[in-house]
């Protein structure tokens, strides 16, 4: 299906209603399914902003584990002061989601581009619930989905974006990593580095503590919800010894071999990154779609062999395959239909059910085992279509190559006369 004006009314009635839904929700004019998630807006976030008014960051707090210009996101609220900051924040995470919403509407338009994305954002967003307008990484993912629609035609507008959101929440580095070889990635790097050095000055200069986020995520351990968790809500069956604790900001486990597979989790994230720089070597073809396809292909494999896979991480996810499918070279289709499924079910384990994950019983494995395990699934099938579609099989062109020359050289030689005795 190709994008087209008649998308954008249906598009648009599910997009508000929905969204009304959850403005509901995180206002508490509706009570929502399980937890509460908006204290972290109302007590974490308000209380580092006060932090950050009086000039230093939360270098103290070791749930404080951002980058500097997470600030910027922290004190956006001020800019609407006559709401209180957690509900200035929730509109301000309403209005960037609309954005999103726009950019890829106006981005599915014309010919080589389809619908399809638009559907992904508008469905994937409610299915992770109160999460979403209740953590600034709408905020984050806004400027990733800015950058690589952006990157179409402009590389220096895509490295300058991600530069940007690198400096929000580390991830949208990854945005550069399919940027077409050449030109496309000389300008589109340079301009990252340059943009990130700058800001990274200004943030430092700025206030003390810019850089303890560091140490933070440094010392972080196994969250419960991480798939190297699956290790222990498993073992616990069997008598484990350790227990789940709040530390750094996470409900983590504790205990007996724990650092093991911590730094498993880590060596599977090195891996990750040495298939992503294989690929990176090895890929001869790049597409239209390809630094989307990249882009998310690498967040997928970093957020899922990461220590910790926060819910609110899906937000990332569904807008990087969202960029994907309106691309219709793009053909990330089933990884992004695995990923929205993930989504749905994170909501279920959290809020909904996050007793159940802590306390590792057969309802909270079933959810883990679920949502992890898809998210598995997408990251083989995305990195196994990126593979196909980028990377040439040398035997086969060397081969391709030969043949090709060897009939050339035949013809040549038929053409040329026969010399006199």
């Amino acid at each position: 299906m190709t994008g087209s004006s008649g998308t954008r009314p249906a598009a648009f009635a599910v997009w508000a209603l929905t969204r009304a839904v959850l403005l509901l929700w995180v206002t508490k004019v509706l009570t929502p399914p399980g937890l509460d998630v908006t204290s972290d807006v109302s007590v974490i976030y308000h209380g580092w902003s006060e932090v950050l008014r009086s000039g230093t960051y939360p270098e103290s707090d070791v749930t404080w584990q951002y980058p500097p210009v997470a600030a910027l996101a922290v004190l956006s609220p001020a800019l609407l002061p006559f709401l209180d900051y957690a509900t200035a924040f929730f509109v301000l995470a309403f209005l960037c989601d609309a954005l999103v919403l726009g950019m890829l509407l106006r981005a599915s338009d014309g010919p080589g581009r389809r619908a399809a994305g638009v559907w992904v954002w508008v469905a994937g967003v409610p299915l992770l619930g109160t999460t979403a307008y209740a953590r600034y990484d709408v905020m984050v993912t806004a400027v990733a989905v800015a950058a690589l629609l952006a990157g179409l035609r402009h590389p220096r507008v895509l490295g300058a974006l991600a530069a940007f959101g690198a400096l929000l929440k580390v991830w949208p580095a990854l945005l550069l990593a399919g940027t077409a070889r050449g030109r496309a990635t000389r300008l589109a790097w340079a301009t990252a580095a340059a943009v990130a050095a700058g800001l990274l000055l200004v943030c430092v200069a700025a206030a003390p503590g810019a850089l303890a986020f560091l140490g933070f995520q440094r010392d972080r351990g196994t969250e419960v919800e991480s798939l190297g968790a699956l290790v222990f809500h498993v073992w616990r069956q069997f008598g484990w010894e350790g227990r789940v604790e709040l530390h750094y900001g996470s409900l983590e486990f504790l205990g007996p071999h724990v650092p093991l597979v911590s730094t498993l989790a880590l060596g599977l994230s090195v891996a990750a990154f040495g298939w992503l720089l294989l690929w990176r070597l090895r890929a001869r073809t790049f597409g239209v779609s390809t630094p989307a396809d990249a882009a998310f292909t690498a967040v997928l494999l970093f957020t899922t062999t990461s220590r910790v896979i926060s819910p609110q991480y899906m937000l990332w996810l569904i807008g990087l395959a969202a960029v994907c499918l309106v691309l219709r070279e793009s053909r990330m289709g089933w990884p992004a239909v695995l990923v929205v499924a993930a989504t749905g079910v994170t909501q279920l384990e959290f809020p909904i059910g996050f007793v159940h994950v802590v306390t590792s019983d057969a309802q909270g494995l079933t959810l883990m085992f679920l949502r992890n395990g898809l998210l598995v699934a997408a990251c083989v099938l995305a990195a196994a279509r990126l593979w196909r579609d980028t990377v040439r099989a040398p035997g086969r062109e060397a081969v391709r190559e030969a043949v090709a020359e060897s009939v050339l050289s035949r013809a040549g030689r038929a053409d040329t006369p026969a010399s006199a005795p």
